[in-house]
């Protein structure tokens, strides 16, 4: 453990300081993967930009990394000995709904922006699940549920506030410093420390979403006729495959309890009669356990996948798919179905659309040349690790005759810390400009505890 032995540093900040062994520590170094467990040396309540750069400023001193714990579904790498900066505090939303755009900072997440922004019939480029940090998703590209109709999170930016490694507090936009606003949008937390980021907010004010649970009997019919009609479907139509099999557990609906469920899920933002002629189809593959898809609120968009919200020790994987013929669905029932008896639920998520097309301001994020991406996750059981691992290794092997090469940056996991592994979610030009900017803005590489992009 490296100690952080004076204490004069602590008046520069106006948030809560912790340092192992104080009340609070251990609250305050856990984030929603329990299966990172870290000690920093330092961790500082961050409550503004000034404690921010505070911190970067005291690590840097001290010849110690910085981390930042957001309200994501991370960490994914442990901060040992280093400062940690927890955003939490750091929750402030403003919306400017005549230009359409919100200012959001470091520690809100996608709900908090939900309730500022659809009383105005403006949505967010948020998640599927509202409980996400929204800068962290933002950083990492951001795909959620209106994507194949916008684009990326990332695609629609304004600006953003950071604190790079030396210490300053910089305003970035496609004007003020556009290398290190390219590099932002797609690589993560390997620039700085965003205190704040500026949006676009889309009139979208209601969907027509939910699921269709279908039984563990026809998962083959369904995929091959999900795999078909995700081909022609318009981009207003956002959609996704979790093959799961639910715990007997009380708080799972009765029709679900117990059983293997194909779960598709709907996101249809253009007219409900249309969503209800698109979804169709998918209704008329047969009995359904359970059926939710309706018109809503754009406000309930977060039960549509209805995610997790309760800390747990997580494993996951992705890749992403260049195409999904009639061979990569048998191959995918045969290692992830109902009688393969995974040690994984598998979702497949649809992209294309406007994913696939360049942004107005050109930015890291890679995959646009993805049609679905694979992710595989688990719960983390401490005597099944190598089990689990060669789990999920078998299944992107099987699957790889179908895979692009590449993976999204949101999705990597706790193994996914080398730099080949990272190389994966960009291009490869675009990972040579992103170690370029990496030297200019942090060539000590102050900020690695991450999915990291050291300097050249």
């Amino acid at each position: 453990m490296t100690a952080v032995t004076s204490l004069t540093w602590m008046n520069d900040f106006t948030g809560p300081v912790f340092q192992p062994g104080d009340g609070g520590y251990d609250g305050e170094r856990s984030g929603f993967n329990l299966a990172v467990e870290h000690r920093p040396a330092l961790i500082v309540g961050a409550t503004c930009a000034e404690d921010v750069r505070a911190a970067v400023t005291t690590a840097a001193s001290r010849d110690l990394p910085v981390a930042v714990l957001a309200t994501g579904h991370g960490p994914a790498v442990t901060a040992d000995d280093a400062v940690l900066v927890n955003t939490r505090r750091m929750d402030g939303v403003q919306v400017d709904a005549a230009a359409a755009t919100a200012r959001v900072e470091a520690g809100v997440r996608w709900q908090r922006v939900l309730e500022a922004t659809t009383p105005y019939g403006l949505a967010p480029l948020n998640g599927s699940s509202p409980n996400v940090g929204a800068v962290g998703y933002t950083l990492g590209g951001g795909a959620g549920l209106l994507g194949r109709r916008y684009g990326y999170a990332a695609d629609h930016v304004r600006g953003f506030e950071v604190v790079t490694a030396d210490g300053r507090l910089r305003q970035v936009s496609a004007d003020l410093e556009p290398d290190l606003f390219w590099a932002l949008r797609g690589g993560k937390g390997n620039f700085g420390v965003v205190v704040a980021m500026e949006i676009d907010l889309f009139p979208v004010a209601r969907l027509y979403g939910g699921g269709l649970y279908f039984p563990a009997e026809a998962t083959s019919d369904v995929l091959h006729a999900y795999a078909e009609w995700a081909a022609a479907v318009p981009e207003e139509m956002a959609s996704s495959v979790m093959l799961i099999h639910y715990p007997d557990d009380p708080a799972v609906p009765g029709s679900l309890r117990g059983r293997f469920v194909t779960h598709v899920r709907i996101a249809h933002s253009g007219p409900a009669e249309e969503g209800e002629r698109l979804t169709r189809r998918l209704r008329d593959l047969g009995p359904r356990l359970l059926d939710t898809v309706g018109e809503m609120p754009y406000a309930q968009v977060g039960s549509i996948h209805h995610e997790p919200t309760e800390p747990a020790a997580a494993y996951d994987t992705n890749v992403l798919l260049g195409h999904l013929d009639a061979h990569a669905v048998d191959t995918l029932v045969s290692l992830a179905g109902p009688e393969a008896d995974a040690p994984f639920v598998v979702e497949l998520r649809h992209f294309g659309g406007a994913y696939a097309r360049p942004p107005a301001v050109p930015n890291a994020v890679g995959g646009r040349d993805a049609a679905f991406s694979l992710y595989s996750g688990s719960l983390l059981d401490p005597d099944r690790i190598e089990e689990n691992r060669l789990a999920h290794g078998t299944l992107n092997d099987k699957m790889r005759p179908w895979c692009t090469g590449g993976s999204f940056a949101n999705f990597l996991g706790i193994d996914d810390v080398g730099v080949e592994r990272v190389r994966t979610a960009y291009t490869p030009a675009d990972f040579t400009r992103l170690t370029e900017v990496k030297s200019r803005y942090d060539p000590q590489n102050l900020f690695r505890i991450n999915h990291n992009i050291p300097p050249r």
